[in-house]
């Protein structure tokens, strides 16, 4: 089972997710789930589509994101714009939650959220952002 590492009171990431995880993740409060991955990234990868179709069943939103490599500024404010208009817990997911950090928190960054807030509300869920937003 993926660990659901809290960020914030409505920002938390994981590493892959399978459907069964999604659904559970739903159950839990998660009201969105971003996917950072691209599909097929790598062999047995559960499919974008696979972990959609479990949210939207069990009632929640789903946007499929993906990253590879550093996000784009683009892409970190449409990750951080996401999950600041989403009703409630939001949960991102990559292959192992970095991606899905860096993107929030560099598109949290571009918006004014001070760098140092973020770099330890990312190291007290387990990852180091000093080298993203200059630390």
């Amino acid at each position: 089972m993926s660990e659901f590492r809290k960020v914030t009171d409505r920002l938390s990431v994981s590493g892959q997710i399978s459907p069964d995880e999604a659904r559970a993740a739903v159950a839990e409060g998660f009201v969105l789930v971003i996917n950072n991955r691209p599909d097929g990234e790598v062999p047995g990868q559960p499919a974008g589509a696979e972990v959609e179709a479990a949210v939207r069943a069990a009632g929640a939103d789903y946007l499929h994101l993906p990253v590879v490599g550093r996000p784009t500024p683009e892409q970190a404010r449409a990750q951080a714009a996401a999950a600041g208009a989403a009703s409630g817990p939001v949960l991102a997911f990559c292959r192992s939650g970095n991606r899905s950090i860096t993107a929030w928190a560099m598109g949290e960054a571009a918006a004014g959220r001070d760098r140092a807030e973020l770099i330890r509300l990312a190291a007290a869920a387990g990852y180091d952002l000093s080298s993203v937003l200059g630390g």
